[in-house]
């Protein structure tokens, strides 16, 4: 029940991201019945709203979620394995984001873009028999990333820091 509601709490929130309505514009969208869909009733409690505009990094249009660190090098071949480790994922998980950045001194590669703590060690799970050094890293990611229906393969990013 807690994750249907998180869900659900998301998905508005991700509407008054991508599409830059109003809290009462959407709940009058949301109360008019579709064809074969029944009508939604919204009751907003005291200062929810204000609660939702207050998520820390919502105004960056970031949100605080959770990857799986597959690579993590700083040697003089830390470029051309950090690619290697991004193709291998790649080949393995083909509906997987996969993310190369250079933060000096290191290459990292990280992959998916997780919400929850859990969901990050359940992808972590599925690939540690492939990436035996994997682990959880907390880090911003774009509301942007989560807002499209088709948000299964996304493109690699390759960040200087």
């Amino acid at each position: 029940m807690r994750k249907i509601v998180g869900i659900v709490g998301l998905m508005l929130c991700l509407s008054l991201y991508a599409q830059a309505q109003s809290i009462g514009a959407l709940k009058q969208r949301l109360q008019q019945p579709s064809s074969g869909e029944g009508k939604v009733t919204i009751v907003e409690h005291g200062t929810a709203a204000s609660a939702v505009n207050a998520v820390p990094g919502s105004s960056e249009g970031k949100v605080r979620g959770y990857r799986v660190r597959i690579f993590f090098d700083n040697s003089q071949s830390a470029r051309s394995a950090a690619q290697v480790a991004e193709r291998k994922f790649q080949e393995l998980y083909p509906g997987i984001a996969t993310y190369l950045v250079y933060d000096n001194p290191y290459f990292k590669v990280t992959v998916g873009n997780c919400l929850t703590s859990e969901e990050a060690i359940v992808l972590w799970g599925k690939i540690k028999t492939h990436f035996d050094r994997a682990f959880v890293v907390r880090e911003e990611i774009p509301l942007s990333l989560f807002s499209n229906e088709s948000n299964s393969v996304q493109p690699t990013e390759i960040k200087e820091e």
